[in-house]
């Protein structure tokens, strides 16, 4: 099933910060993989394994977002949103994105995963 599958976690500070052009990247999925900071895999203390399963389930929300969208689909939408919001909230665009709204608000729950409804995201575009 869908839900079951997983994104392969790779951790690596050279990669992300490649990617970080706009902001500082703590971590993103690009399918499969989801790249975390190796602060993440290193942090010997509980808020850094605590942050580290946050990150890995927040970065896994949208993993299987780009499952049941598509990959490209998914990836087309998430900067379109962006793009789109931009005018209205400026720097705070990327929280306002559906995608980041379900990840946000679900990141803690370490087992939305298995009880997440597909689609989910969808009710969160204009609110």
């Amino acid at each position: 099933m869908l839900r079951d599958l997983r994104p392969i976690v790779v951790y690596s500070d050279k990669i992300l910060n490649r990617l970080s052009v706009l902001m500082t990247i703590g971590g993103i999925a690009i399918f499969p993989y989801v790249i975390l900071r190796e602060k993440y895999r290193d942090g010997k203390t509980k808020h850094w394994v605590n942050a580290n399963k946050k990150t890995i389930n927040h970065e896994s929300i949208h993993f299987q977002q780009a499952l049941e969208l598509g990959v490209i689909p998914f990836y087309l939408l998430y900067v379109l949103e962006w793009m789109f919001k931009v005018p209205f909230y400026g720097a705070e665009a990327y929280y306002q994105i559906s995608f980041e709204k379900e990840a946000y608000e679900n990141e803690k729950n370490l087992d939305y995963l298995n009880s997440r409804v597909r689609y989910n995201w969808v009710f969160r575009i204009f609110s």
